[in-house]
C-alpha cells in the first residue's frame, strides 16, 4: 500500500476540522511545491539522475534548505533503488513518506511539557515582528478552551507598545496580565508573574520576552537572568522555551533559530504565518538541521488557527490532491 493510500484512509473521510485547517493553511505552499513536482513527474517518465537533480532544485526553492535537500534526495535515491521504482509518479508517495519521517524525528517530542496538578511555565523568545505576542494570546485561548487557568507575563519591557499589545490580548481572551512599566527589569516582571500565578493557583504561565538581537550577549544575559528567577521560584521551570519564527522570512528564520539556540535552551518552535508563504519547506530545514521539534504552527488569522504540529496532517496538506486521487 502506498503512503498516499495510507493518508487517504486516515484523513479523506475524516470530519476533523484541524485536518482541513492544515489543508487550507498550506494552500500556497501546496500550489507551489506540488505543482512543481507534478510538472517534474510529467516531464520524466523514468527515474534517473536528471530527475533527482531537478527535484533538488524544487526542494531548495521551497526553502527546505541545502543540507536537508541533499540528505533527503540521497535517501530517496536509496529507497527508489531498494524498491526498484521505475515510474516517476511512484516517487511522489515516497517523498511524502520521507518528509513525515524527518518531521517526526524523535518520537513524542512535539508534545508540550505540561505539568499535571502544578504550574507550567512557558517562555517565548523570538525577534520583533514574528508574531510572538499574538502567538501568546492564541495559546492562552488554546489552554482556556481546555479548561485551564492562564496568566500572562509582560516581560518585553523594551519595545514600545509591547505591554499594551499583550494587555489587549489578555482582555480579548479573558486572562490576567502581570506587568510593570516600560523599561523595567524583565526578571522582576517574571518574579511578580510567578507569584501572581501561584496565588491564583493557575495552571499555565505564558511569558513574553524582548526580541532584540542586535547584541546577542545582552540578549543571552537577560534571558539567563529571567530563567534563573523562574527556576528559583518554580523548580524545573521554564518547562518549555518556545522560539517563535515567521515562516514568510524563509531562510532568515533558520538563521534566527541558530542564534536563539545558542543563546537559550530552545525546546520547540512555533512557526507563524505558514498560510502566508509558498515556501513552507522551512519547517523541514529547521527540524532536520537544528534538531528542534516544531510544536505549533500558525495556519491563519483566527483565534483557533494556531494548531499543534502534526507531521502527517502537514504532509497531507502538502499533497492533498494526490492523496485524494490515491488508488483504492
Amino acid at each position: 500500500m502506498s503512503f498516499f493510500k495510507k493518508l487517504k484512509d486516515k484523513f479523506t473521510t475524516s470530519t476533523d476540522n484541524v485536518t482541513e485547517k492544515f489543508k487550507d493553511g498550506l494552500s500556497k505552499t501546496r500550489d507551489n511545491f506540488s505543482n512543481a513536482v507534478n510538472d517534474l513527474v510529467a516531464k520524466y517518465r523514468k527515474v534517473d539522475e536528471e530527475f533527482f537533480e531537478e527535484l533538488e532544485e524544487i526542494l531548495i526553492s521551497a526553502d527546505v534548505g541545502f543540507n536537508t535537500v541533499m540528505e533527503l534526495v540521497d535517501e530517496l535515491r536509496m529507497e527508489v533503488k531498494r524498491r526498484n521504482i521505475q515510474d516517476t509518479a511512484d516517487v511522489q508517495s515516497v517523498i511524502s513518506e520521507k518528509l513525515v519521517e524527518i518531521y517526526q524525528g524523535d518520537e513524542g517530542n512535539s508534545e508540550l511539557s505540561i505539568q499535571e496538578n502544578d504550574l507550567t511555565v512557558i517562555l517565548f523568545v523570538g525577534v520583533n515582528g514574528v508574531g510572538k505576542t499574538t502567538t501568546i494570546g492564541k495559546m492562552a485561548h488554546h489552554f482556556k478552551e481546555q479548561g485551564k487557568s492562564v496568566v500572562l507575563a509582560a516581560g518585553d519591557t523594551f519595545r514600545a507598545g509591547a505591554i499594551e499589545q499583550l494587555e489587549a490580548w489578555g482582555d480579548r481572551v479573558g486572562v490576567p496580565v502581570v506587568k510593570q512599566s516600560e523599561g523595567s527589569d524583565p526578571a522582576a516582571v517574571m518574579y511578580d508573574a510567578v507569584q501572581a500565578a501561584k496565588s491564583r493557583k493557575a495552571d499555565i504561565l505564558l511569558c513574553d520576552t524582548a526580541g532584540r538581537l542586535q547584541n546577542k550577549v545582552n540578549l543571552m544575559k537577560e534571558l539567563e537572568k529571567v530563567k534563573r528567577v523562574i527556576e528559583r521560584e518554580v523548580p524545573g521551570a521554564p518547562h518549555e522555551v518556545l522560539l517563535v519564527l515567521d515562516a514568510t522570512t524563509g531562510q532568515n528564520a533558520l538563521v534566527q533559530a541558530k542564534v536563539f539556540k545558542e543563546a537559550t535552551d530552545v525546546s520547540g518552535i512555533v512557526l507563524t504565518k505558514l498560510d502566508g508563504t509558498a515556501k513552507g519547506g522551512i519547517v523541514l530545514a529547521i527540524r532536520n538541521e537544528l534538531q528542534i521539534p516544531v510544536k505549533f504552527v500558525g495556519l491563519g488569522e483566527k483565534m483557533d488557527d494556531l494548531q499543534s504540529f502534526d507531521p502527517e496532517k502537514y504532509v497531507y496538506g502538502l499533497f492533498s490532491e494526490l492523496v485524494d486521487q490515491a488508488e483504492e
